[in-house]
Protein backbone atom coordinates (compact mmCIF):
# COMPACT_ATOMS: atom_id res chain seq x y z
CA UNK A 1 0.00 0.00 0.00
CA UNK A 2 1.13 3.52 -0.69
CA UNK A 3 0.08 7.05 0.03
CA UNK A 4 0.49 9.25 -3.03
CA UNK A 5 0.92 13.00 -2.53
CA UNK A 6 -0.76 15.04 -5.26
CA UNK A 7 0.53 18.40 -4.08
CA UNK A 8 2.05 19.16 -7.47
CA UNK A 9 -1.33 18.56 -9.13
CA UNK A 10 -3.10 20.93 -6.76
CA UNK A 11 -0.39 23.57 -7.19
CA UNK A 12 -0.79 23.35 -10.97
CA UNK A 13 -4.60 23.60 -10.70
CA UNK A 14 -4.27 26.72 -8.55
CA UNK A 15 -1.43 28.11 -10.73
CA UNK A 16 0.75 28.49 -7.66
CA UNK A 17 4.46 27.94 -7.19
CA UNK A 18 5.97 26.02 -4.26
CA UNK A 19 7.69 29.21 -3.12
CA UNK A 20 4.38 31.07 -2.92
CA UNK A 21 2.75 28.22 -0.98
CA UNK A 22 5.77 28.14 1.32
CA UNK A 23 5.33 31.83 2.17
CA UNK A 24 1.57 31.44 2.80
CA UNK A 25 1.84 28.26 4.88
CA UNK A 26 5.07 29.04 6.73
CA UNK A 27 6.79 25.79 5.73
CA UNK A 28 10.16 25.78 4.00
CA UNK A 29 10.41 25.16 0.27
CA UNK A 30 12.66 22.19 1.03
CA UNK A 31 10.04 20.55 3.28
CA UNK A 32 7.27 21.17 0.76
CA UNK A 33 9.45 19.66 -1.97
CA UNK A 34 10.04 16.56 0.16
CA UNK A 35 6.29 16.29 0.68
CA UNK A 36 5.60 16.89 -3.01
CA UNK A 37 7.98 14.06 -3.97
CA UNK A 38 6.19 11.65 -1.57
CA UNK A 39 9.40 11.26 0.44
CA UNK A 40 7.98 12.64 3.69
CA UNK A 41 7.41 10.15 6.50
CA UNK A 42 4.74 12.26 8.20
CA UNK A 43 2.79 15.50 7.99
CA UNK A 44 1.34 17.48 10.86
CA UNK A 45 -2.39 18.06 10.75
CA UNK A 46 -1.74 21.78 11.26
CA UNK A 47 0.47 21.80 8.16
CA UNK A 48 -2.07 19.83 6.14
CA UNK A 49 -4.79 22.23 7.30
CA UNK A 50 -2.73 25.26 6.26
CA UNK A 51 -1.99 23.73 2.84
CA UNK A 52 -5.66 22.93 2.30
CA UNK A 53 -6.66 26.44 3.31
CA UNK A 54 -4.06 28.02 1.00
CA UNK A 55 -5.06 25.81 -1.95
CA UNK A 56 -8.79 25.86 -1.15
CA UNK A 57 -9.02 22.08 -1.22
CA UNK A 58 -9.70 19.02 0.93
CA UNK A 59 -7.03 16.65 2.38
CA UNK A 60 -8.25 13.97 -0.07
CA UNK A 61 -7.29 16.25 -2.95
CA UNK A 62 -3.68 16.14 -1.75
CA UNK A 63 -3.35 12.64 -0.27
CA UNK A 64 -4.41 9.48 -2.09
CA UNK A 65 -4.28 5.86 -0.93
CA UNK A 66 -3.26 3.36 -3.59
CA UNK A 67 -3.22 -0.32 -2.79
CA UNK A 68 -0.26 -2.17 -4.24
CA UNK A 69 -0.02 -5.94 -4.68
CA UNK A 70 2.05 -7.78 -2.07
CA UNK A 71 5.55 -8.49 -3.31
Amino acid sequence: MAIIVNLDVMLAKRKMQVKELSEIVGVSVVNLSILKQSKAKAIRFSTLEAICKALDCQPGDILEFVETPNS
